[in-house]
This record gives structure tokens, C-alpha cells and sequence, in this order.
């Protein structure tokens, strides 16, 4: 609704021109609203959870899927994905505005209200089940049902709040689409749809420490017990390195299920490059050097867009 507001009408102003001042506020508060509930579904989360969901339906396939089935899967994997996300902003409000990482979403920040965001996460859940259930097989449906509520019941109520191993125990959900995406192809899982869910799996215990140990202090400040905040620098070093080695490891394990030497050289390079960088910022903790953990993040992030595409290559080749 637009409420008119009196305004002075200085000798030769037109009074169109005064009125019109309302309806491109309309326009701009229509916009920050829509901003304001597309960032309750963390588009960034979204767009890397998509980019290994496509290769694996490539291999499942052999080669291409069918483009409807490629658009229906990625409309409803992102749908998902927004929707595990929005009920994870709803139940985490009240930590999310005690660290400055956070405290600009937009439910600390008051842009939206929790109901709102709870009916807008809900509907998303009921609408990507849905549509996965009508146009792929019950396996790829009952697997997107139970990563949105694994997320939300058991790791973001739960398991965040009260072990170290948080991250750990909430690697499937993030390593899940693999598995959706290969089931809505095959209505299956093979060997090899296990392998490429290990890689993510194990991936993303370095990504997510690396991203701990730089907000370090606004965990502690929200009381989330993240390894970086309650384990000493010699425990959370091991875990980095010992969770790279099994990210290489797991690619290279795909390696022979069908796999042709283009993938299998990838695998090897850029895991290679990740255990090394891996090493570098342990090593640089270990000796109390000041670190740059945002430097494997960011690495970590284009390891698997990397290797992920050799997966998509070699199902066309």
C-alpha cells in the first residue's frame, strides 16, 4: 500500500511530477523485499550444490540427459537447496545476529519476519519435493526430502549446537544432490554415485574449517562449539589434512569405476594442489605465522568446480 505523504508545491512545480515520487519508492521497497527473501535461500550455497549435481547425472547417464530432466532436476535441487537454507536462517535468527558474518541477514536485520520466512521455507520444501516426485522417480523425491530435513532437524537445531563434529555429521546434506541427481537419472545409486558423494563429503570438512578459523571469534561470540573454536590448533591441523588426503584419495577411488584418464588426471592434480594447500596453512598455524584461511576456502571451492566439470567431460567423451 502507498500512503501519500503532504509535500510543499513551490511556485512552478508541476503536481504530476510530486505524486510520481510514490510509485518508484513502491517499485524500491518491492525490490528489497525480493532481494531481502532470494538471500534467505543463499543463492551462493545454491549455485555450488548445482554444479555437482549436473556431472554426476551426466555419468549416471552415459553422456546428456534429457534437457527437460537436466531443468527439472536443477529447478528442484535449488528449490531444495533455498528451501533447507531459509529454515536454517529461521532457526539459527537468534544466533545469526550475534556474529558480524551473519548479523545482515535479513532476519537479524528485521527485513523479513520469522513467520514469513518459516511459510516461505516450508512452501519451498512442500513445492521442490513435489515437483521431484512428479517428474523424476520416488528415490531422487525421497532423497531431497530427507536432505532438507537432515539439515534442518539434525544438523542446524541440533548437531551445530551442541558437538565439535558438527561439521562432520552435516557433510551429507551438502554431498546429497550428488545422489539426487544420479537417482532422478537412474532411479539407483551405483558404485560410482557413492564415490563422487565421498569426494564432496570429505571435501567439505577442510572448506568449512578453513571459513571456521576465520570467523573464529563470532562462533565463539554465538556459542557454536565449530572445532576451530573449542579444539587446540594441533587437533584442527590434523583433521584439515587428514580430510584433504581423503577428498584425493575418494576421487582417485572413482578413478576406476569407467572412468577415463582425463578424469583420472584431474583428480590427481587439483587434489593434488588441495592437499598442498592444505599442508601450506597448517603449517603456517603450527608455527604461529599469521594464516590465510580464506586462501584454501576459496581454493577448495574451484577444486571442485574443477573436478566435477572432468566428471561431465568424461561421461561426453
Amino acid at each position: 500500500m502507498i500512503t501519500e505523504r503532504p509535500v510543499s508545491n513551490p511556485a512552478g512545480a508541476s503536481p504530476v511530477a510530486t505524486v510520481a515520487e510514490a510509485p518508484a519508492t513502491g517499485r524500491r521497497d518491492v525490490r528489497a523485499v525480493v532481494a531481502a527473501y532470494v538471500a534467505l535461500t543463499k543463492p551462493r550455497i545454491v549455485e555450488l550444490l548445482l554444479v555437482t549435481t549436473v556431472p554426476a547425472m551426466m555419468l549416471a547417464d552415459g553422456g546428456m540427459p534429457s534437457l527437460w530432466l537436466v531443468a527439472v532436476v536443477l529447478v528442484g535441487g535449488s528449490l531444495a537447496a533455498g528451501a533447507a537454507s531459509v529454515l536454517n536462517c529461521y532457526i539459527d535468527r537468534d544466533i545469526d545476529q550475534l556474529m558480524r558474518r551473519t548479523k545482515r541477514r535479513p532476519l537479524p536485520a528485521h527485513t523479513v519476519s520469522p513467520r514469513n520466512a518459516l511459510v516461505f521455507g516450508l512452501v519451498l520444501a512442500a513445492v521442490s519435493v513435489a515437483l521431484m516426485a512428479a517428474t523424476t522417480n520416488w528415490l531422487a523425491a525421497g532423497l531431497t526430502l530427507a536432505a532438507i530435513a537432515y539439515y534442518d532437524l539434525v544438523y542446524t537445531l541440533w548437531l551445530k549446537r551442541t558437538t565439535a563434529a558438527n561439521t562432520f555429521w552435516g557433510g551429507a546434506c551438502g554431498a546429497a544432490p550428488v545422489l539426487i541427481g544420479w537417482a532422478a537419472v537412474t532411479g539407483s545409486l551405483a558404485p560410482a554415485a557413492w564415490g563422487l558423494f565421498a569426494v564432496v563429503f570429505f571435501w567439505q570438512m577442510p572448506h568449512f574449517y578453513a571459513l571456521a578459523i576465520k570467523y573464529k571469534d563470532d562462533y565463539a561470540r554465538a556459542g557454536i562449539p565449530m572445532l576451530p573454536v573449542v579444539a587446540s590448533v594441533r587437533r584442527v591441523n590434523a583433521e584439515i589434512i587428514g580430510f584433504s588426503w581423503l577428498t584425493l584419495l575418494s576421487s582417485l577411488a572413482v578413478w576406476p569405476l569407467g572412468m577415463s584418464p582425463l578424469y583420472g588426471v584431474t583428480a590427481l592434480v587439483v587434489g593434488g594442489i588441495f592437499v598442498v594447500e592444505a599442508h601450506k596453512l597448517c603449517r603456517r598455524a603450527t608455527r604461529g605465522e599469521a594464516i590465510k584461511p580464506m586462501r584454501l576456502f576459496h581454493w577448495s571451492t574451484t577444486y571442485l568446480t574443477i573436478l566435477f566439470a572432468a566428471v561431465a567431460l568424461d561421461a561426453l567423451i
